[in-house]
């Protein structure tokens, strides 16, 4: 496994992550047996950065992660956590919170359900409306000069928030949907990214699986968040899947699978993006984990942008009310 730098400051990391969300929340059951062995599958194919967020099922998802992690050696990999989202008791989302008071409060309880003495990466997930980037960077820094927190990341911030929260304390990366058919980061904020050594995590590489090429005929189940997002629903979903047979034709031609030519090209866009794998089983580890052997030439590149060109899918990747609250959507 080939190791690139998580930004100009931060630590060097796999060019690859496993995003751990699935495993407790968002798309329906999931076997913990099955997620466990696969957390270990992916830290023995040599991935170090696992992803996770406190609000992923109320803490189940950093609980799961601190259980895997007594089977391996906790200096060999990198723990990115991202809080604020609030939920109550019967899972629904009723807020948001970034202050500093409560980002210290998540932070003594998401080390505690590690089972770890600091946290490698530690994110807000979204821009809390009600204060300023500043503030909840700068108390995030107290945390670094304490020892509990190596490096702060951002998730789903625009151009303007990234500058102004770099103002205030290095970034090491920021967390953001970025795929063949979620390419609005390419405007504006991978070029404030580059220009300020902030690498990029992406997380959807697969479209949360819409572009994975099994998607065909799936049934959700009504826990799955993704039968309320748009690009999922209806005319539009007919006008993804096209895409997605569009691209399976390059896949044949070069002997893979459609999952591995979504990975590769996202891997092909720079050496400061991090793509994360959002695989909840082993074998769908391995079929993206393919990827890495995959050297797309620039006359693939240009198949799969006649394939699956910028801006050709339809519909928003939130719900319109998630759409309107995004930093990074402004």
């Amino acid at each position: 496994m080939q190791k690139t730098p998580l930004g100009r400051t931060g630590p060097a990391t796999s060019i690859v992550g496993l995003g751990c969300m699935g495993m407790s929340d968002m798309y329906g059951p999931a076997d913990r047996a099955e997620s466990l062995a696969t957390i270990d599958a992916a830290v023995e194919a040599g991935i170090t950065l696992l992803d996770t967020g406190d609000f992923y099922g109320m803490g189940h998802n950093e609980m799961l992660i601190g259980e895997a992690l007594k089977r391996h050696r906790r200096d060999d990999l990198l723990i990115s956590v991202k809080f604020g989202a609030q939920r109550g008791p019967d899972g629904l989302w009723i807020g948001y919170d970034a202050s500093p008071r409560a980002l210290k409060t998540a932070c003594a309880y998401s080390l505690k359900r590690l089972g770890v003495d600091h946290i490698d990466v530690y994110r807000p997930a979204r821009l809390d409306p009600n204060v300023p980037i500043e503030e909840t960077v700068g108390a995030i820094a107290e945390l670094v000069k304490a020892g509990y927190v190596r490096h702060i990341g951002l998730s789903e911030v625009g151009a303007q928030t990234i500058r102004r929260a770099a103002a205030v304390h290095p970034i090491a990366d920021l967390q953001i949907e970025y795929s063949l058919i979620a390419r609005g980061i390419e405007d504006a904020i991978l070029p404030t990214c580059r220009e300020l050594g902030i690498a990029v995590t992406a997380y959807g590489v697969l479209a949360r699986g819409l572009i994975s090429g099994h998607w065909m005929n799936r049934q959700l189940s009504p826990t799955d968040i993704r039968g309320h997002t748009p690009r999922f629903q209806g005319e539009n979903l007919e006008v993804n899947l096209a895409l997605v047979e569009a691209l399976r034709a390059v896949a044949i031609a070069r002997g893979v699978t459609v999952a591995q030519i979504a990975v590769a090209w996202v891997l092909a866009q720079g050496d400061d993006i991090v793509p994360l794998i959002g695989a909840r089983r082993r074998d769908r580890l391995a079929e993206s984990l393919g990827a890495l052997t995959l050297d797309l030439s620039p006359a693939d590149l240009a198949a799969i942008e006649a394939a699956a060109p910028k801006g050709a899918s339809a519909g928003a990747r939130y719900a319109p009310a998630q759409m309107a609250s995004l930093d990074s959507e402004r």
